[in-house]
């Protein structure tokens, strides 16, 4: 999977809360974007890879076209009945999953060339620890790709979006604006810009269930710095990708200067990657 489709990503955008499978094969499309990024950091061969917090597993099924072997973990088994079953579905042996926990791997050190973490960060509790233990299942010479988003952007406030575009974690705070969210997808569905199949809230009120805040880590992009580098980690590469709102906006020598103010660079950048040495 390394051509972006960014019109498929944005088909199974739309689909991806109807099921795990439905997920996982939204993570399968987008993951071209993580190989691309990879790619142009020089990353060209994968060997055997780690996905730390898989998810559905897709994009454990997307990679292990391109590496010698994937292993996707995950807290809870999302993967039983999605990753698996694509897998199977594409033909693809060298693709495995184990139930889990991010900050205590099942894996001696030294055993994975590449370690994957994508939207997984701000989900755990102990971001450190579980920096730490990927740091100590890479072999020498091995990198850690991370993705996140900072917590009061868009994209890392992991909130859906109305149709009239107000941020209301900004108005209101993040706990009463999860609330409100949450109301609103169950009582007012029309209101959000999201079909219930394309939100987490929306998805979960369909259901009747009560969509739990998982947001564990406030990821800025200050502490998310200091907990790489605390875990032993070298940043060979950081890319922040501002707000598209606000290069459209703002004039350029702005924008490129964003980065140094923290609490609007933390608003306005939807997107951190990182490729990581140890």
């Amino acid at each position: 999977m390394r051509s972006v489709d960014d019109s498929a990503i944005a088909r199974h955008a739309a689909t991806r809360f109807r099921s795990e499978y439905h997920y996982a094969v939204f993570e399968y499309w987008r993951s071209a974007k993580l190989i691309r990024y990879l790619e142009r950091s020089g990353r060209t061969r994968f060997g055997r890879v780690l996905d730390d917090g898989c998810g559905g597993g897709g994009m454990c099924v997307s990679l292990a076209e391109e590496a010698d072997h994937v292993l996707g973990i995950d807290l809870s088994a999302r993967f039983a009945h999605a990753g698996t079953r694509l897998a199977s579905e594409l033909d693809l042996g060298n693709v495995s999953f184990v139930q889990a926990d991010g900050c205590r791997l099942p894996f001696p050190d030294a055993t994975f060339d590449t370690v994957l973490s994508h939207a997984v960060i701000e989900h755990v509790v102990d971001p450190a620890a579980y920096l730490r233990d990927a740091r100590r299942v890479l072999r020498p010479g091995g990198s850690l790709y991370l993705q996140t988003a900072p917590y009061l952007s868009m994209p890392g406030v992991h909130l859906p979006r109305l149709k009239v575009r107000v941020p209301l974690h900004l108005l209101m705070g993040r706990r009463a604006a999860f609330q409100a969210l949450r109301w609103i997808a169950a009582n007012r569905p029309e209101w959000l810009a999201a079909s219930p199949d394309g939100s987490s809230f929306g998805a979960a009120a369909r259901r009747g269930e009560t969509k739990v805040d998982d947001l564990l880590y406030l990821v800025t992009v200050r502490n998310l710095r200091q907990t790489i580098v605390a875990a032993g980690f070298r940043i060979v590469r950081e890319d922040l990708e501002v707000s598209r709102l606000a290069t459209r906006c703002l004039p350029a020598f702005v924008t490129a200067r964003l980065h140094r103010v923290p609490f609007v660079r933390d608003v306005l950048v939807t997107n951190q990657e990182y490729l990581l040495a140890t």
